[in-house]
């Protein structure tokens, strides 16, 4: 992969930031750029499409639009799956699953993220699955 390729998912991490340290709306149009790159029939970055999915949703949910994050967190899901990738489908499915337990749809979210946790079977020790791990601790 080349860093061409590598550019949608580099502003994705840039945006992430962005949101992170309060710059909701800078990071908003930096994701969108990302998407519409990752997006484009000539470009070859999709591997990371699913996370910059879920990096928007994400951000949305931190502006307050629940709305719009549930459908980009489900967007990333869906592509995850589609691409096989299942650390993708993870940090999406716990993202939509923090989510659906802000709301009170506490057995939605454990029934979530529990089918994509089951799936693991080493790797118990990264950030990805410890966080789920805690989640689904907190769900039951």
């Amino acid at each position: 992969m080349t860093t061409r390729d590598m550019r949608p998912y580099m502003v994705t991490l840039l945006a992430e930031a962005m949101s992170a340290a309060g710059d909701h709306e800078q990071a908003l149009r930096l994701i969108g750029e990302a998407i519409e790159q990752a997006e484009a029939p000539d470009w070859q970055g999709h591997a990371h499409y699913a996370e910059s999915l879920r990096i928007k949703g994400w951000i949305l949910q931190q502006m307050g639009r629940r709305e719009e994050a549930e459908r980009h967190y489900r967007a990333a899901i869906e592509l995850a799956r589609k691409q096989q990738a299942k650390s993708w489908e993870l940090r999406a499915s716990t993202s939509l699953a923090r989510l659906l337990a802000e709301r009170g749809e506490h057995d939605a979210a454990r029934e979530l993220l529990a089918l994509i946790y089951g799936w693991f079977t080493e790797g118990f020790d990264t950030k990805d699955l410890r966080e789920a791990k805690a989640l689904l601790g907190v769900l039951h």
